[in-house]
């Protein structure tokens, strides 16, 4: 496993993280086999959880405390969310901050998340919807400053609506934000443009979440699959995005590189860039975690290919289905 400084922090992060939301409440996996992948991560040295109170109403956050007490002795950096108040994902414009993150609605849900954790400081504690329109108000730095003060909290960030990589870049210039949480894969190119340049020049931490486009980039996704109707994908993966998502899927089978896969390849996209603090692959199973692992090399992709995988960047707009 390779690490990567997460900005300002001083964290040293192993670059494939573990995203924890498909443990919890997206669709029924055995506890064990859970158990088993996790502890896996850990033997091959990934240290940056993430995870969040609405991943299963907290049962992810208590997985993870389970995790951290097995392994007592290894510095496991836990990040995690606050839901947003009045539950909708992603936020919009017109959502006024007092109606998704009050002061001491943030200051009750980092509580809740820390009893969950089992711990007395979060790592990193995130936003787990946000609107840059909301950079400017008062109320939600106090709660950051005070939670902060009190030692409850070590860093916070913001995880960015699907699709809208500059919706935060005015709430990174207050200085209160170390960490941004943004979608960022061979398809989503956009947070380039922006995001990046300002994380680097401010230096803030860089997770990349949804490296598969939510299992496109797996290359497994055909234009006849179906999720259950309790498995969130089966409302994502309508046909209009499923059709356009499987033909751009195989579009890239003729760069694979030789003895690659289309997974592999996609991480190994991401990971060819140096903003990129860490990126978050959800894992259920042990054979995910070893093959994901296993691309933390230290081996990018080649300059040639990264070019052309630019070529099939996809900028997309936020729809109802999108979420």
């Amino acid at each position: 496993m390779q690490y990567r400084t997460f900005g300002r922090t001083g964290w040293q992060v192993s670059e494939i993280g573990y995203g924890m939301w498909g443990l919890a409440g997206w669709t029924g996996h055995e506890q064990e086999e859970v158990e088993r992948a996790l502890e896996r991560s850990v033997e091959l040295g990934c240290n940056f959880f993430d995870t969040a109170w609405a991943y299963g109403n907290g049962l992810s956050e208590r997985i993870l405390n389970e995790l951290v007490k097995r392994h007592a002795g290894k510095r496991l950096y836990v990040a995690t969310k606050i839901p947003p108040k009045n539950r909708r994902w992603p936020s919009r414009p017109d959502y006024a901050l007092a109606d998704v993150f009050p002061a001491d609605y943030i200051v009750e849900y980092t509580e809740k998340s820390m009893k969950n954790l089992g711990v007395d400081t979060i790592d990193l504690q995130q936003f787990h919807v946000w609107e840059d329109g909301w950079a400017d108000h008062d109320e939600w730095k106090e709660a950051v400053t005070k939670l902060t003060k009190e030692g409850k909290v070590r860093a916070w960030g913001v995880s960015v609506n699907r699709w809208e990589p500059d919706n935060c870049l005015d709430t990174l210039r207050t200085g209160l934000i170390d960490g941004v949480q943004v979608i960022y894969n061979i398809f989503d190119q956009a947070p380039e443009d922006n995001l990046f340049p300002l994380c680097r020049e401010l230096n803030v931490g860089v997770i990349a979440r949804v490296p598969f486009d939510e299992g496109t980039l797996t290359g497994r996704l055909t234009k006849e699959t179906t999720f259950p109707k309790n498995d969130w994908r089966s409302t994502y993966f309508v046909p209009e995005n499923l059709n356009a998502s499987v033909d751009r899927a195989e579009a890239l089978r003729p760069l694979i590189p030789e003895g690659s896969n289309m997974p592999e390849m996609a991480l190994r996209f991401i990971l060819s860039h140096p903003d990129v603090s860490t990126t978050i692959p959800g894992m259920t199973k042990v054979r995910n975690v070893e093959a994901n692992i296993g691309t933390s090399d230290g081996q990018g992709l080649p300059d040639g290919l990264l070019e052309e995988l630019r070529a099939h960047r996809w900028d997309r707009q936020p729809t109802e289905w999108s979420q």
